[in-house]
């Protein structure tokens, strides 16, 4: 996941549709700076848990567990159940850390990436997404500014 030439913030174009009830900072660490909305998009580091498949079918197969197991019903999903999705069907190296990529600044990641990370509520899940890397799902863990 490289820095691309597209690293401005263009906005979601729908893609990574979040599962309800994501809240604005949740377990932040980050100062809560008051008047900035819902903060997606606003914040300078996110932090992030993903799944990545080369293939859209195995993608798709991942993020039905998590679809029948939490998604569904409108619920979050815990981070230690993300991570052994991830660990199962990840074919990142942070797989193995339960898809774990830790806190990173905008710019970092590839356009489709960084946008869906830095609109994605805390807490919330996004959908399948493309990327010059395969195909992804990212949980939103954190942000900060």
């Amino acid at each position: 996941m490289g820095k691309d030439s597209k690293s401005k913030d263009s906005g979601s174009k729908g893609k990574g549709k979040q599962a309800a009830g994501g809240s604005e900072d949740g377990a932040s660490k980050g100062k809560g700076k008051a008047g900035k909305g819902d903060g997606l998009g606003t914040c300078t580091y996110v932090k992030t848990r993903h799944v990545l498949c080369e293939k859209q079918s195995k993608i798709n197969e991942a993020y039905k567990i998590l679809q029948e197991g939490w998604l569904n019903n409108g619920d979050k999903v815990p981070p230690a159940e993300f991570a052994k999705v991830a660990a199962a069907y990840s074919e990142c190296p942070s797989g193995k850390k339960g898809g774990d990529l830790g806190w990173f600044p905008r710019g970092k990641m590839a356009g489709p990436f960084q946008e869906v990370a830095f609109n994605t509520p805390v807490g919330a899940t996004s959908a399948p997404f493309k990327s010059t890397h395969g195909y992804h799902f990212i949980l939103s863990e954190g942000r900060k500014n």
